[in-house]
């Protein structure tokens, strides 16, 4: 097993890092029967300020409105869902470990906010990756669906009426993949950069649809999942 594939410390509760290195982590499964519909959340410009490769704890920084959000959901029993791509690690800039650090720092900042995310998936692969990591196309890298279709089957979600949040176009791509109802596309992290608006736009045709805002806190009156559900 590569280097940057272990992890010398103790995986979180409910974390499992497979042979490939994919990381998930489920912490809370929806309660009650049936299936749930689900908030799916990007985490770097969307629930914390994007850094450039977030790896040291000391740098980790809510981005107004996310924990505001999370919670929401939570009262409604709505479960939250983080799907983020990990190029860092392929590019071996930092490991597991770190990954794990700041991952752990994200949950404290929820937790002092009264909020919780249900589950977290995450992708190291890309195409200028160093070996085990070296995939362009992996099935769990963004745009590619793998990761919510992997929270799907593990966590009875009910696709058809979940929802996303990204400031990557290719985000809500993964979620229209997918069959989610539609996505909202924020500014914050790269939401801002030439051509990501317009093309998160384009996706909103057969049956998605695309919202907009400026960040996550836009979503509790943005998006009809927490309308329909009860806000």
């Amino acid at each position: 097993m590569a280097e940057n594939i272990q992890i010398t410390e103790t995986l979180p509760v409910g974390a499992e890092l497979s042979e490939d290195g994919l990381w998930s982590q489920v912490l809370n499964r929806p309660q009650g029967s049936g299936r749930h519909r689900a908030l799916f959340l990007d985490r770097d410009g969307v629930i914390v300020e994007d850094t450039n490769y977030l790896h040291r704890p000391e740098d980790v920084r809510m981005i107004d409105g996310a924990v505001e959000v999370i919670a929401t959901a939570n009262q409604l029993a709505i479960p939250v869902i983080v799907i983020t791509n990990q190029a860092g690690i392929a590019r071996g800039l930092y490991g597991w470990n770190e990954f794990v650090q700041v991952q752990e720092t994200i949950l404290a900042a929820l937790d002092i906010g009264g909020a919780f995310v249900n589950a977290v998936f995450a992708c190291p692969h890309h195409g200028d990756g160093k070996p085990p990591y070296k995939q362009a196309d992996h099935p769990w890298r963004k745009p590619n669906p793998g990761m919510l279709q992997a929270a799907a089957e593990r966590m009875a979600l009910d696709i058809a009426h979940s929802w996303v949040i990204g400031d990557h176009a290719g985000d809500l791509e993964a979620g229209r993949t997918t069959g989610l109802a539609g996505g909202l596309h924020v500014l914050t992290g790269h939401g801002a950069d030439s051509g990501e608006r317009d093309a998160a736009m384009a996706l909103s045709h057969d049956g998605f649809q695309t919202l907009t805002g400026a960040s996550v806190a836009d979503a509790l009156e943005a998006l009809p999942l927490f309308k329909e559900v009860g806000v």
